[in-house]
């Protein structure tokens, strides 16, 4: 019975994808029996050939085009792209990718069907990558890769070219690398993808940065700033000047926490300024600039320019050489507050860094109001979560830390987390409030150390310890937390 039932869905779908607009109407099995969804007089005829054509006794039933667009999303995974690896493909883009035909090129199906399951998935990012015997695709979800699909290697460069066609790069330069983005749309989802490409030994390889638009920025109370501080952070980013650095390696949601700061903040009434690279996430009634090095565009330059614009918020990408911290400081120090990131291993370290890049050790004491260290660790799946005993082998990872747990959970791994035990991620957070004590140890060049030790005195927690709370409450493991913040 469930044999048929699997082939008459097929049959339904093989069908179904051969109309060239499926945005009005859509097939759906509940509870195994055909339903067809129509959302105007065109879905409704369509409807009714489709049911004549499969030959198939189903409902039809009227709804709107939002629910159709989602229950196309939905069962996208259901068709299945067959692929010649001997096609190739030299289409346009398409507007929206689930419109796809059956006609169409089995590379570009096959391209629109990987970025469809990846938005599915929440993945990040995209991989394109030749091995020495293989083509593999590989999805970023919840910070780790995995490889979701594997191919023989002649389909290598059709997969590639139909990637720059769609990001509208030179399709025959091979040897050098190219950047572009494909802006589409995945049912009722907005998708805008940053595209890398680089030559490798093996062939080029192809990045696809996934940032999905419908979803929303997250607000700051949804960040997971600790309880205690979350009040006081507010009451810095309202504060008329001085700098607020948030740090951290690449992908520990440093953006995601400054954008969450720029929403907080009454945008009627403030001029708000952003320089970045990329721009990320539009954010309405807020002046936005992109990097532009071919025009001497820069972070530093803006900066100056801004000063110009009567600004009250400066938000700059990333601080990364002298001239940028320079223009940063001499920005906060004239009335302006400044929001940025900088890449270091956790706050303590961010002043040394901003020293060595050549700023006065008082100009940093006089600027600097907060800093804020942040990583990101996976959480344990709530369907297959399961509690286990602390060992000693895990006691030792955490050395002189004060360390009081007795047991945590761990995932087991089940169908909806893929497999791996965790499902979404949380942050976690350390904060470094400059006080007077802490300004006089920066103004004497004092060690990371020296200004940590003066640091708890009011309050200061590290990573480790926030990592080892997430911890305490079933929502991460030991071994996440220790991942993340490289525990010596």
């Amino acid at each position: 019975m469930e044999n048929v039932q699997a082939d008459l869905k097929k049959i339904v779908f093989e069908n179904y994808q051969k109309f060239p607009d499926k945005t009005n109407f859509v097939p759906f099995f509940e509870k195994d029996k055909p339903v067809i969804y129509f959302a105007d007089n065109d879905g409704f005829k369509k409807a009714l050939f489709f049911v004549k054509m499969v030959g198939i006794e189903a409902e039809i039933e009227e709804t709107d085009r939002k629910k159709i667009l989602e229950i196309l999303e939905a069962v996208s995974g259901d068709m299945n792209i067959d692929v010649d690896t001997e096609r190739m493909d030299e289409s346009e883009s398409v507007e929206d990718i689930l419109s796809a035909t059956y006609q169409d090129a089995p590379i570009i199906s096959l391209v629109n069907q990987i970025i469809v399951n990846a938005v599915k998935s929440d993945a990040s990012d995209i991989h394109f990558e030749n091995l020495d015997d293989f083509f593999i695709v590989r999805y970023r979800i919840d910070g780790s890769l995995r490889t979701v699909r594997k191919f023989k290697k002649g389909i290598h460069s059709q997969i590639i070219a139909r990637l720059k066609v769609m990001a509208m790069l030179d399709v025959s330069e091979t040897r050098k690398p190219q950047d572009g983005r494909i802006n589409i749309k995945v049912g009722n989802r907005e998708v805008d993808m940053r595209v890398s490409t680089v030559p490798s030994t093996k062939g080029e390889k192809v990045v696809l940065r996934v940032l999905e638009k419908t979803k929303g920025l997250i607000r700051l109370d949804n960040l997971g700033l600790p309880v205690g501080f979350a009040d006081k952070y507010k009451s810095y980013i309202k504060k008329p000047n001085g700098i607020i650095l948030v740090t951290g390696p690449t992908g520990s949601g440093k953006t995601t926490t400054l954008y969450a700061s720029l929403l907080e903040l009454d945008r009627e009434v403030k001029n708000i300024v952003t320089i970045e690279d990329p721009v990320e996430y539009q954010i309405e009634k807020i002046t936005q600039v992109q990097v532009n090095p071919v025009v001497n565009l820069t972070f530093a330059s803006a900066i100056k320019s801004f000063l110009r614009q009567d600004p009250d918020v400066i938000l700059v990408g990333e601080i990364r050489d002298e001239e940028t911290a320079k223009a940063a400081v001499q920005a906060s120090l004239t009335g302006h507050l400044v929001l940025s990131t900088l890449h270091t291993n956790d706050a303590p370290t961010a002043i040394a860094r901003l020293i060595d890049m050549g700023v006065e050790p008082f100009l940093v004491a006089s600027s600097l109001m907060l800093v804020a260290g942040q990583r990101l660790v996976r959480k344990v799946c709530d369907n297959c979560k399961t509690e286990k005993i602390i060992d000693d082998s895990e006691r030792k990872m955490f050395g002189s830390t004060n360390f009081d747990i007795e047991k945590y959970f761990i995932g087991n791994g089940c169908e909806k987390c893929m497999f791996t035990g965790y499902k979404g991620r949380a942050a976690i957070f350390e904060f470094l409030e400059i006080n007077d004590e802490i300004r006089k140890l920066i103004t004497s060049k004092s060690s990371s150390k020296d200004i940590e030790k003066e640091a708890r005195k009011i309050g200061y927690k590290s990573l480790v310890e926030e990592g080892l709370r997430l911890v305490k409450e079933g929502k991460t493991t030991l071994q996440e937390v220790v991942s993340v913040t490289m525990v010596e």
